[in-house]
């Protein structure tokens, strides 16, 4: 049942990045382009989609954590660590190079994957690509590259 539910959550978030235009990375990359100010190709759009998201997180977060445990699992896995180590600089950086560039991140991008997208496609096996690496990465012995503590959502 569990499996059904998080499909249709899936479904209804597709639909909404759908809805929005956020699958079509021309919207997102327009909204970037601030040069078009006050004429031209900027798109303002993506502001208000990402307040409205911000504004369902902060009162869905506000719910939920006061659950005793998540509908689909024993407990949250919340983050513990309140410091800043060079993983939290580094990976929203590269996110947010790759975003600027391609125009996709994660979610409109396998969006986009339903409409046969060839830029879908190659953004898609580049992120996964790059995942695995990252993986490969962090498990290299501790000597061949700089020591960092483990993440307690990798645990």
């Amino acid at each position: 049942m569990a499996i059904l539910v998080q499909f249709a959550i899936g479904l209804l978030f597709g639909l909404g990045l759908v809805m929005s235009g956020m699958s079509n990375p021309a919207k997102v990359l327009n909204f970037l382009d601030l040069g078009g100010i006050p004429a031209g190709t900027w798109d303002a759009s993506l502001a208000f989609v990402m307040a409205g998201a911000v504004a369902v997180t902060f009162v869905g977060f506000r719910y939920v954590l006061k659950l005793a445990h998540p509908f689909f699992a024993d407990r949250f896995h919340v983050p513990t660590r309140n410091d800043i180590d060079p993983k939290i600089i580094v990976g929203p950086a590269i996110f947010g190079i790759g975003w600027g560039l391609a125009g996709f991140c994660p979610g409109p991008a396998l969006t986009a994957l339903g409409f046969g997208s060839r830029p879908a496609v190659v953004f898609v096996v580049a992120m996964c690509a790059g995942m695995v690496l990252a993986r490969f990465i962090a498990q290299l012995p501790s000597g061949t590259r700089a020591a960092s503590p483990v993440h307690p959502l990798e645990t």
